[in-house]
């Protein structure tokens, strides 16, 4: 097993994209929209006439729920067909994004261009999420944030296995090999609410994965001179949006969270 490099990663985006893009759409991607995107907004401050980044974007969902919070907004993702896909909606239904190809680690932007950054569920899935974190920092005017989600390090580890009663409810959680590096492994999977009845119709996706500890995760944002400020862990909870919130993906982080929030910032004397 070789560790992938940005082309490769980028052409396994490309190839999962306009799969990705129909299900999320037609409503599969039920861990984003009933309870990952509205922790992750919550936790945001006020954004309202901001300029604002969002680092793979996907197909735009996100962005749009940013933009409807006031911001000014630019996105950028690594596969050309997610940003067809968005800017198709933007073309549709504009809200004022800019959306551009474009590789995180390597942002086609100016210094101190954005009031804030938003990275969605994306900085796992690069090879080198330091140099990603870097870049958003030279992008940041002083006194600017960083928001992102990733997979929890610690509870989405390289081997992880969800414990069932006899009901099928989560009682436990099995994680291992959570100080293995896992550069170069492509795991294969369906979102959890696709009917089993259809995955042999639908290619699974292949997603590359680079875990980090969470003390590695900590290191990273800190050498990129970011000062962190809060954390956020979702869970299910009477809140949970949606009329999907009973599904287990859901449920399951009732035990533990399977994302990380974290907002960090720019020092105001910051370069």
């Amino acid at each position: 097993m070789h560790e992938l490099d940005a082309i490769e990663v980028s052409r396994h985006w490309e190839d999962n994209a306009e799969a990705w893009a129909r299900q999320a759409r037609s409503g599969l991607d039920v861990f984003r929209d009933a309870l990952n995107t509205p922790a992750f907004l919550a936790l945001l401050p006020p954004i309202a006439g901001l300029r604002g980044l969002d680092v793979g974007c996907g197909e735009g969902s996100n962005t749009r729920q940013l933009a409807r919070l006031g911001a000014r907004m630019s996105a950028v993702d690594i596969a050309p067909t997610f940003v067809r896909y968005a800017q198709s909606t933007e073309t549709a239904d504009p809200l004022g994004i800019d959306y551009a190809v474009g590789d995180g680690m390597q942002l086609p932007f100016a210094d101190g261009a954005f009031d804030f950054a938003t990275a969605f569920m994306s900085l796992m899935d690069m090879p080198d999420p330091a140099r990603a974190l870097q870049q958003m920092y030279r992008v940041l005017r002083p006194g600017g944030f960083v928001q992102f989600s990733i997979l929890h390090p610690c509870f989405v580890a390289p081997h992880r296995k969800v414990l069932r009663d006899r009901k099928g409810k989560a009682r436990a959680i099995e994680v291992g090999d959570y100080f293995e590096s896992t550069d170069g492994r492509v795991d294969c999977w369906w979102f959890s609410t696709l009917p089993t009845r259809e995955r042999s119709k639908v290619a699974p996706f292949r997603t590359p994965i680079f875990h980090r500890t969470l003390s590695q995760w900590f290191d990273i944002l800190t050498s990129a001179g970011l000062v962190v400020e809060k954390l956020g862990e979702p869970t299910a909870n009477a809140q949970t949006r949606g009329s999907h919130a009973t599904q287990p993906v859901i449920e399951d982080t009732r035990i533990a969270p399977m994302s990380l929030h974290v907002r960090a910032r720019k020092p105001c004397n910051g370069g």
